[in-house]
């Protein structure tokens, strides 16, 4: 275990902003959160649970403890012929389990390539990508509660997995620091390849396989993501808003191209970037913060950007929208800072 005291956080977050954090704790084992816990009453401050950075924005210097769960690991824990099940630690980098299940021949996170972050967050944050959300493939997540210590085992039913979100995101929010997921996955595939631009790249690439499926996805987001480690960004800055049947005709009457995909129950999914783009956002910059010119989802730092200056971009781009479509837009990323 580290600890330290005003500790930089401009390289714990993705954006690469912030000031610095009060005390930072970093664990290197799951077995030193118990005993930390014991030692150090966290009631009286706050605390935030960090992971790779990746969907965090920082507004300033944060006046708590930033816990840091950065072991690694990954066992298989079975295979009955049909699904392996692989248990990885939360500080695992995420694309290297992909590439992990991938180069064995295990299906199922696949078309989550290149994701940037942790392997804890993604249960957290029920990442999702090109038709598939890590929901699927999760059996079981470990975690440790932070009120006592008490280690424990969570169903996937039971971590309330929606769009982007699960208990840990809101009603156990700040309650459970997660130090493992156990993936369940598929010895025989299903593709999922019905999102624009998957198919035909795999086709190009010859087979239908795992491999061409993760190469596929790869290249499809370098050609229009910014690399963290070169622009900072957390990626898809919102949601896709979804709206009921009733406003989409509306919506349809107005723009005919406008992308929708059905949610169930009257309900579909709009795309947040193509709004953005259509209000002019895309490559627009204000200040040392912009919208990346491939990709309007993404906001990005274009260098010494504060947290503040992004966060004013996002909402003036979030009250266009809502001007211009009637459609609220709401932060994928969480803004750590004055305003949550």
């Amino acid at each position: 275990m580290q600890s330290h005291t005003h500790y930089p956080i401009i390289h714990l977050n993705t954006f690469g902003v912030g000031g610095v954090a009060q005390r930072y704790v970093r664990f290197d084992a799951d077995t030193e959160i118990a005993g930390f816990l014991r030692d150090t009453p966290i009631d009286d401050c706050s605390y935030l649970i960090l992971g790779g950075g990746s969907n965090l924005l920082f507004t300033g210097d944060y006046p708590g403890m930033l816990l840091h769960p950065a072991f690694k690991g990954v066992t298989v824990l079975g295979d009955d012929g049909r699904h392996v099940r692989v248990r990885a630690m939360a500080g695992e980098t995420w694309d290297d389990l992909v590439a992990f299940s991938v180069e064995n021949g295990w299906g199922g996170i696949e078309n989550l390539s290149l994701i940037p972050g942790h392997v804890g967050a993604s249960a957290v944050q029920n990442i999702g990508a090109y038709g598939v959300e890590v929901e699927t493939a999760v059996e079981q997540v470990e975690a440790i509660a932070l009120d006592g210590g008490e280690t424990v085992h969570l169903t996937a039913g039971e971590c309330g997995f929606g769009y982007r979100s699960s208990h840990f995101k809101s009603r156990w929010a700040g309650r459970f620091m997660v130090t493992a997921v156990v993936f369940r996955l598929r010895r025989t595939p299903r593709f999922v390849l019905d999102y624009p631009g998957v198919r035909e790249g795999v086709e190009r690439r010859g087979a239908v396989n795992l491999k061409t499926i993760r190469q596929t996805i790869i290249s499809i987001r370098q050609a229009k993501l910014p690399d963290p480690a070169e622009t900072g960004n957390a990626g898809s800055f919102f949601k896709n808003p979804v709206v009921d049947s009733g406003i989409l005709e509306i919506l349809l009457d107005r723009y005919p191209d406008l992308p929708h995909y059905p949610q169930g129950e009257k309900r579909f999914k709009l795309a947040a970037g193509w709004l953005i783009e259509r209000c002019g956002w895309k490559g627009r910059q204000v200040g040392r913060a912009a919208v990346h010119d491939r990709q309007a989802l993404v906001l990005v730092n274009r260098g010494g950007a504060t947290g503040r200056e992004i966060l004013d971009l996002s909402e003036t781009i979030a009250a266009s929208v809502a001007d211009h479509f009637g459609v609220r837009l709401e932060r994928e990323v969480r803004v750590v800072g004055t305003v949550e």
